[in-house]
């Protein structure tokens, strides 16, 4: 069965499209096929794979609407196995047009069906906010959602309230969700602030947080403004690294469940 990940975290500036887009390049490498869902109206996930969403004729939001069906939507990358689902600012108006149609939660859902089995993994990339984009994700997500957290002061902000999102959609929209897993990023050995960070996220998520880190990188920072992963960027850098043991850890915790 194909494995249908949301990221999401409504704080922006976590780290949630860069752990996207440089964990499915990993999986990629690992010998998986992957489908990246830009959920974004900001677009991040789709430029940071090299497409202008300028430039397409398809997004999301024509799937999302019924315009187009989603295999038409979805385009290749640089990397083979890695395909996405790109996004556009239409998108932004997607969650007004979605009030009022029917299972409007469920509209990614259904248009994944016949599309997801073609592939290992689906990693959807969500906006920063709990609206109607991201209700979706985690309504089509039937493995959980990641949460990226940044080791950074007011880290925790918000976590309550994705929490109370998440146990309202398992309860009414999607019995199998939860949060399976945690991944801290941009990490600063240097500050004592982002040794507390880990050490309270662990302390309150010890079985969802990952062992893996990310580290604050100038690289990884860099790699999306010329529409590279951080795997073809610079595969020898720390960010790299990070994102390499990522991809192994969450490969040994599948194989375990």
């Amino acid at each position: 069965m194909t494995r249908i990940y949301a990221f999401a975290n409504q704080k922006g500036g976590v780290g949630k499209t860069t752990t996207t887009v440089n964990l499915g390049a990993y999986l990629v490498d690992a010998g998986r096929t992957v489908l990246i869902i830009d959920a974004d109206p900001q677009a991040n996930a789709t430029s940071s794979l090299g497409i202008d969403a300028a430039g397409l004729s398809h997004s999301l939001y024509d799937a999302l609407i019924g315009r187009a069906p989603l295999a038409d939507v979805i385009i290749g990358t640089t990397m083979p196995w890695l395909d996405l689902v790109p996004s556009a600012p239409a998108l932004a108006g997607a969650e007004v047009e979605m009030v009022s149609m029917l299972a409007r939660e469920h509209l990614l859902r259904k248009v994944l069906e016949g599309v997801a089995e073609h592939y290992n993994y689906v990693l959807i990339d969500c906006p920063p906010s709990l609206g109607l984009l991201t209700i979706n994700a985690l309504t089509a997500a039937n493995k959980g959602v990641v949460v990226p957290i940044q080791c950074e002061y007011l880290a925790l902000e918000g976590l309550g309230r994705l929490w109370h999102t998440v146990q309202l959609v398992r309860e009414n929209l999607n019995p199998k969700l939860t949060i399976s897993g945690m991944v801290l990023t941009m990490y600063d050995p240097r500050t004592n602030l982002s040794t507390q960070v880990v050490n309270e996220v662990r302390k309150h998520f010890a079985q969802q947080t990952f062992e893996s880190i990310i580290p604050r990188s100038v690289r990884l920072s860099e790699a999306p403004s010329y529409g590279q992963t951080i795997l073809t960027y610079a595969p020898t850098s720390a960010g790299a690294a990070a994102y390499a043991a990522l991809a192994q850890e969450w490969l040994a915790r599948e194989e375990g469940t």
